[in-house]
């Protein structure tokens, strides 16, 4: 029986599937834009094993109708006369879960393949993928320590494992992970990713800027989102620095463009764009240039993280799709599955009325909407530095809206811990003024 590239034993009809599995299975874990090889081998392979990994390649665009391309592979695997391992019908179940929209089961299904296959480390992070975007760190964390004693020997997993522990603010134990996995493979670009988060939640500028230079040249034959997101975290580090020309020309080589029609390049640019402006940088006709590419989503629904950000992005391009994508969002919200109804009408349609409102230059507007939704934020997934973009509008709303004090209440504890931001010192520097204590406090 052949195995795949960390041992777990594989059912195919075709010997030859085998490189298109061990692209998937590793290509993932490594970033790598080499994932797609396994398209080929399902073409001739209906081993259940080789349809499923095609399956979730074609989750993993995004898109509505990413769930029917999926089902296409699904159907096939069930449909299959190759034998399937205990393992493998798993992971199929899993993906099977994600297709049909319920991520719970999904979940579920991954943390037992987790606990009986802790070497299908696919598995672990499609979990985790799904956890991610429920905004479960815990959860993202403990299908990882499930699975690190069997797999300490396979670098990707320490860059599991640190993102897990960073997620969850556990700083010193994300960074000896990431490390960890760098020492053992320097081309280890979630690994890179996860000391970037570390390094920028702990005002580590100068630092973070450095390592991501050092290691940057490691980032080819990536997918588009990795090789754009470790970009766009370099370009934070620009931002926080006021480095505002820096950020942009970053921007326009190297966070958009490589794959423009991929959702998550598009949120990159979208988040991108806006911190510049909200760091008072002019950004030129690029929201117009960038506005075709989200028109088409104004009816996805496919996550609301991903959702906010076309809303933004249509808005400050001044599109009435704007309008069209928040009306839609809306009714999705009642028609979402129930576990998830919460974060779309709790959670993103305040936050969506808000960010248009902002884009539109209503402050009270922006302040209602965002006010609603920033405490449970979390639920919509993304990450503690994806998700500060959110704030950052909120803090600029409440400014133009003369809530100095409010303001001030942010800012200043966002101060203390990360002295080293020029942006935010900018910030607390203008509301000091408008309080009328910028004579007598050094912000």
């Amino acid at each position: 029986m052949q195995r795949d590239a960390f041992g777990n034993a594989l059912s195919l009809g075709d010997p030859s599937s085998l490189a298109g599995v061990d692209a998937f299975v590793a290509g993932f874990l490594a970033c790598e834009a080499r994932v797609v090889d396994v398209l080929g081998a399902a073409v001739h392979d209906d081993a259940p094993i080789v349809q499923g990994c095609a399956a979730a390649l074609h989750l993993f665009a995004e898109t509505p109708g990413a769930a029917a391309n999926a089902r296409r592979h699904l159907d096939r695997a069930d449909a299959s006369r190759v034998p399937a391992t205990d393992r493998e019908r798993g992971f199929v179940a899993a993906v099977r879960a994600w297709a049909d929209g319920d991520i719970a089961r999904a979940v579920a299904l991954h943390e037992a393949q987790a606990a009986a296959h802790p070497r299908d480390l696919a598995s672990v992070k499609l979990g985790q993928y799904h956890c991610f975007n429920l905004g479960d760190a815990p959860r993202m964390l403990r299908l990882a320590l499930a699975a690190a004693p069997a797999a300490a020997d396979v670098a990707p997993m320490h860059g599991m494992l640190a993102f897990g522990y960073e997620q969850c603010h556990l700083l010193r134990r994300a960074e000896a992970a990431a490390r960890r996995a760098v020492a053992m493979r320097r081309r280890e670009p979630w690994a890179h990713h996860a000391l970037a988060h570390v390094m920028l939640t702990e005002d580590r500028l100068d630092e973070g800027e450095a390592f991501l230079r050092s290691v940057a040249d490691t980032w080819t034959g990536l997918n588009s989102f990795m090789v754009t997101h470790n970009w766009w975290h370099l370009a934070l580090f620009l931002v926080e620095g006021e480095r505002l020309d820096e950020a942009l020309a970053l921007h326009d080589a190297r966070v958009w463009g490589v794959c423009p029609d991929y959702s998550q390049d598009q949120v990159n640019a979208v988040s991108l764009l806006a911190r510049i402006e909200l760091a008072g940088g002019d950004v030129g006709s690029r929201w117009q240039a960038l506005a075709p590419w989200l028109v088409p989503r104004a009816h996805d629904h496919v996550q609301p993280f991903l959702d906010l950000h076309y809303l933004y992005g249509l808005a400050r391009a001044d599109r009435p799709e704007a309008q069209t994508l928040l009306a839609s969002l809306e009714a999705h919200g009642h028609r979402a599955p129930a576990a998830l109804r919460e974060a779309w009408l709790r959670v993103a349609v305040p936050a969506g009325r808000g960010l248009l409102a902002h884009a539109r230059g209503d402050a009270e507007g922006a302040v209602q909407g965002l006010g609603e939704a920033l405490p449970r934020l979390v639920e919509i997934g993304g990450s503690h530095a994806q998700r500060d973009l959110f704030e950052q509008v909120f803090v600029d709303a409440l400014m133009a809206s003369g809530r100095w004090t409010a303001a001030h209440h942010l800012l200043q504890p966002a101060a203390n811990a990360r002295p080293a931001s020029r942006r935010i010192a900018s910030r607390l520097r203008r509301t000091y003024g408008a309080l009328g204590l910028g004579g007598a406090i050094d912000a």
